[in-house]
């Protein structure tokens, strides 16, 4: 894209009163973002939804937008600034009613993100849903998915755990500037997923986390997934704005269900009652999309860092299907009988699941297909 378009988005995303949903209408008007950025007032108030007082507010506030001092804060952090119709500008989020005028990136996009799937959950979360969360994401990662996450802390954080873990590509998508990392404690593991993905915002470098900021990040989030997967949210959760979001952009919304006995359930067990679909096993989300999990394996997915899943089995697999020849196991069973560490087994499940040589039954547990 020339520079001199670039600089026009930038400038009317850093413009305040311009959003989402206002600049794809300015576009649609003028042709360009250069014709915007000369429009008069009386020119811009010819635009629907902008009355003369606005027009002229969105003027006013041209002389206060310094885009040379935006640029230079994001050279110096290694950021990138991604604008509207750029070849790297996801094209999922085009389609969205209030597409983000510019994404900041640390690290890259790239074609193969088109395969993405989101993970969220609530900040307070139990031991078993951040286990569930990085267990899922490995599995998603492993078949193919890029794997979409905020960064927050709890289920977020375990989600983009996971698929560093398994080698895959994730996507963290803030709701403050890429000036900093919010949560603070997670900037180690933002550069980590830089360098095997991307860390992106729409919001100018500088801004700060504030709760008005979370609902617009969430859309983003939603919206460059096939899906979404809640694995734990409160009644009041965050991530059900995500599910929310999701539902709206006309994609699969899944929940993982849990104990009922805890607050941290309320929210995603209300999904599954709405409609969401209950997700038992890695299976019931990849079955959803047969054509792109493993079906991209060995191709530009792999390129990228995801594990190939071939029909070879190592010996830890072996000895699973070897303990599996009778009644369903849960994973504590099968660790008895083959030694394995029930974390190790958890791992291994998962693999097998993808390779279509285990499959989850009721009361988790695990069979062999055929049995």
């Amino acid at each position: 894209m020339p520079e001199d378009s670039t600089r026009a988005i930038l400038s009317l995303a850093l413009t305040p009163g311009i959003g989402g949903v206002s600049f794809r209408a300015l576009l649609d008007h003028f042709g360009s973002a250069e014709a915007v950025v000369s429009a008069t007032s009386a020119q811009l108030a010819e635009v629907r939804g902008f009355s003369r007082k606005r027009a002229e507010e969105i003027v006013r506030a041209r002389g206060g937008i310094d885009v040379e001092a935006e640029l230079s804060a994001a050279a110096e952090r290694g950021v990138r600034i991604v604008p509207y119709g750029a070849a790297e500008y996801p094209v999922a989020l085009t389609y969205l009613a209030a597409p983000p005028p510019v994404l900041y990136v640390r690290g890259r996009l790239v074609p193969e993100d088109s395969r993405a799937f989101a993970i969220v959950g609530s900040r307070r979360s139990s031991l078993y849903g951040q286990e569930q969360a990085e267990r899922f994401a490995a599995g998603l990662a492993r078949a193919g998915f890029t794997v979409v996450s905020g960064l927050a802390r709890g289920i977020d954080i375990c989600a983009h755990q996971g698929v560093l873990k398994a080698g895959g590509r994730t996507i963290a998508v803030l709701g403050n500037g890429l000036s900093a990392v919010y949560p603070p404690e997670h900037a180690r593991r933002a550069n980590e997923i830089a360098e095997h993905g991307a860390v992106i915002s729409e919001f100018p470098m500088a801004t700060q986390p504030a709760p008005e900021n979370f609902p617009r990040r969430n859309r983003i989030i939603s919206g460059l997934s096939f899906g979404v997967l809640v694995v734990e949210a409160g009644k009041r959760s965050g991530a059900l704005i995500t599910a929310s979001s999701a539902a709206e952009q006309g994609k699969d919304v899944f929940a993982l269900p849990g104990r009922v006995d805890t607050p941290f359930t309320a929210g995603t067990h209300r999904l599954i009652q709405d409609g969401a679909k209950l997700v038992h096993s890695l299976e019931d989300i990849l079955d959803e999309y047969p054509d792109v999990g493993l079906a991209s394996l060995g191709g530009p997915a792999q390129a990228e860092g995801v594990l190939p899943l071939g029909p070879q089995l190592d010996p830890q697999e072996e000895a699973i299907l070897g303990a599996l020849d009778g009644e369903p196991l849960t994973a504590d069973q099968i660790a008895e009988r083959t030694g394995l560490s029930v974390p190790a087994v958890a791992s291994q499940l998962t693999l097998l699941e993808l390779k279509r040589r285990v499959r989850a039954v009721p009361g988790q547990r695990f069979a062999r297909r055929g049995a």
